[in-house]
């Protein structure tokens, strides 16, 4: 009998109503729900952006979760955990936090849209500090889906640094692909910085001979995903080319509302 994939965790750059509504934010919002709804159990997590109103959306501070420090370029960063629901979704959504890197007004770039010079640091704590946290829920998810590029190192986490660890060492990952690229390339230094144990030099083939741009860090995305995930009609063709080079299984998102039903049956078809 095939695997199901009983347990899903979304991590997403954004979801509505924290952020405007945008496709992934909506994606990200609507589709844990109808996970939920149809039995499966899922986690969502997002970062807890400047501009979200925390009274508004009644976050509030998970302690048993909070204080962990992660260190990156040398640096301590205390990780913070806050949480609220969406009430008529009868869902709730986690948020990473620290001082550093998420008490700004804008979510990537200033208000002059100059994107923050420290965004490549910023989806490194994101994405650790969803890793560390679902330990500390001790909850193993079966599939791992990642929307935004601020995602984009949790596939070499999870199957790298990560893959002995009982709590993700079985699960696959899925990664979506949005028209959502960022013009400026990440520090010189990102390989450094994101380097964990398990994880060696020639896994970062994909960001190692080349300016640290979208299309690599999407490619280092793909490499080490299960299945991808083609939300929209515009991704690059130099990215449809190296996911068909790569044999990775995909999926072509449809707009109609009813996608949910062909998530959940790609997200089942990785444990064939």
């Amino acid at each position: 009998m095939m695997k199901e994939a009983s347990k899903i965790l979304f991590i997403s750059q954004e979801i509505t109503p924290y952020l405007p509504e945008s496709e992934k934010a909506n994606i990200s919002r609507n589709l844990p729900q109808v996970v939920q709804e149809k039995g499966r159990e899922m986690r969502a997590f997002m970062p807890r952006f400047g501009c979200i109103n925390e009274r508004r959306n009644q976050l509030h501070e998970v302690i048993r979760l909070s204080g962990m420090n992660l260190i990156i370029n040398d640096t301590d960063h205390p990780l913070i955990i806050k949480v609220a629901s969406i009430q008529s979704a009868r869902m709730q959504v986690y948020f990473i936090d620290n001082e550093d890197f998420f008490q700004r007004k804008y979510t990537t770039s200033d208000e002059n849209g100059n994107e923050y010079d420290d965004n490549d640091e910023r989806s490194i704590f994101f994405v650790r500090g969803v890793m560390e946290t679902v330990k500390k829920l001790r909850w193993a998810p079966d599939v791992i889906h990642c929307h935004g590029w601020m995602t984009a190192l949790t596939p070499l986490y999870v199957k790298k640094a990560f893959n002995e660890d009982p709590f993700f060492k079985d699960a696959k990952v899925v990664y979506s692909i949005y028209d959502d690229t960022f013009k400026e390339p990440f520090n010189p230094h990102f390989a450094e910085h994101l380097m964990l144990d398990g994880i060696e030099k020639n896994d970062l083939s994909a960001i190692s001979n080349a300016t640290i741009d979208y299309n690599s860090i999407t490619k280092l995305a793909i490499d080490f995903s299960d299945g991808i995930i083609l939300t929209n009609n515009e991704v690059h063709p130099e990215i449809l080319e190296y996911i068909a080079k790569k044999g990775k299984s995909s999926l072509t998102h449809t707009n109609s509302d009813d996608y949910a039903d062909p998530y959940i049956e790609f997200y089942d078809s990785l444990f064939k």
